[in-house]
């Protein structure tokens, strides 16, 4: 490949992942050559390189290919042959303005207006709609969890694009916390924190995905407070995501998890039938908006909204699945051909109730919190409804005894010998008992 077929490439990208991000991330890249399927690459820093690597490479391999070379794997190398002007943007002393601190690609998928709301996602999504429209707030942070492919990633992306279009004056950065963390190694490494500190205290909104990820990390733990408090003190905007409240999250100091609870904590919980059901529909719409010859049977979106109820991106991936086989081979989707083409899919999404989500459910139930549930205390207003979690965990999960006890906290399996069987009894006797077991057990079964 020459560096002619190069520039043809490095058009079409900026053309694709937009100005912002070709700016950033492919103009620092000089290209080297082609060896044996191998592109080399030089890049002003290592980082420049493992992002790239991580975002980009699969875009980059597709085009020098289609422009006709052809490339298995690209490798990046630090040199002093990249652009004196992108050096400068990351290796010098003095702090980058505030608009140039790079953040993660936004998928231009992942808007509102491709967001289904439903009951179990509705308060996550007004609350999101109302940061994004750039205003003051009463709630800072907001903190976004829910387990994975529920749409906290969605909406993260939702609100840095309404910010961008509504507000384009806002310095908005939304990264992953793993991205965060990197570039503080990155800062010790090169003896810029300094650099560091400025970039990130200039921004307007910062928006940090997966935050559970610096749990264990002192001093990204460290840096990420500071950064928290001073964004605060200026009245900036911070959006928080994690896979679990900020108080079950393990390895976090407790004043991180102070501080994130201070403002709008909220559940993106799993979804229901009515919510994965629309999800399909408005796919499928979207579909046949560009392929008119869609040929779907009557009953195929509501099998699949039944059958896959834990993972949204599972469902979705599905669905592609289907449309991508039926254009293959000119065939009308049905219910059939969606159970031989879905087979393994299915399988795998068969209904596995989980210790953590009976105990949630308990918690949720009873109105008790899910450290007391699971913790050393004893009051009878905890006690009972430990006992229902226990006897919920014997009956609709395959764990054993003593694994069921160390997920109560670390009890003896004899304490979880002792719990079930007092349900046992008390579910003849008490019909408040009686009922509150089948609401549950419908509740899981869902």
């Amino acid at each position: 490949m020459t560096d002619e077929l190069w520039g043809q490439v490095r058009q079409k990208l900026q053309e694709s992942v937009g100005a912002n991000n070709y700016s950033t991330w492919i103009e620092p890249l000089v290209f080297s050559g082609v060896r044996d399927g191998v592109a080399t690459f030089a890049v002003p820093t290592q980082f420049i390189g493992d992002w790239v690597r991580r975002n980009f490479a699969d875009q980059i391999k597709h085009l020098m290919t289609t422009a006709g070379s052809a490339v298995t794997r690209i490798e990046f190398a630090v040199s002093k042959r990249a652009p004196a002007k992108q050096a400068a943007a990351t290796n010098t002393t003095a702090p980058k303005p505030a608009g140039e601190l790079p953040g993660a690609p936004l998928d231009s998928r992942f808007t509102f207006d491709s967001f289904v709301v439903g009951k179990p996602n509705e308060l996550a999504h007004a609350a999101a709609k109302r940061v994004a429209e750039g205003g003051p707030v009463s709630f800072n942070p907001l903190f976004l969890y829910g387990g994975v492919g529920l749409g906290k990633t969605h909406l993260m992306h939702a609100i840095a694009h309404e910010l961008k279009t509504r507000r384009p004056d806002l310095n908005v950065v939304y990264l992953s916390a793993e991205q965060f963390m990197y570039r503080f190694v990155q800062a010790l490494r090169e003896r810029k924190m300094m650099d560091f500190k400025q970039l990130f205290r200039s921004v307007d909104v910062l928006m940090v995905d997966d935050v559970q990820f610096i749990a264990g990390k002192d001093s990204t733990q460290e840096e990420f407070f500071h950064t928290f408090n001073a964004l605060v003190d200026q009245n900036k905007q911070i959006i928080i995501s994690a896979d679990r409240a900020p108080g079950e999250i393990k390895g976090l100091e407790e004043r991180i998890k102070s501080r994130l609870q201070s403002g709008l904590v909220v559940d993106l919980h799993p979804t229901d039938y009515e919510l994965r059901l629309g999800i399909l529909q408005t796919k499928v719409d979207a579909y046949r908006a560009k392929n008119d010859d869609l040929v779907m049977s009557d009953g195929v979106l509501e099998f699949l909204a039944l059958r896959i109820s834990t993972n949204v991106r599972v469902l979705e991936g599905a669905l592609t699945r289907l449309f991508a086989f039926a254009s293959l081979v000119g065939r009308e989707i049905t219910l059939e051909l969606a159970q031989d083409c879905l087979a393994d899919v299915l399988r795998a999404s068969d209904r596995k109730i989980t210790i953590e989500e009976i105990q949630r459910k308990v918690s949720e139930h009873y109105n008790i919190r899910f450290s007391d549930l699971i913790g050393p205390r004893r009051m009878r207003n905890l006690a009972r409804p430990r006992q229902i979690a226990m006897y919920l965990a014997k009956k609709l999960t395959s764990r054993s005894l003593p694994e069921i006890g160390r997920r109560f906290g670390g009890r003896d399996h004899t304490t979880v010998m002792h719990g079930v069987r007092k349900i046992e009894e008390l579910k003849a006797l008490d019909s408040q008992i009686s009922d509150d077991l089948d609401l549950l057990r419908r509740a899981l079964e869902a």
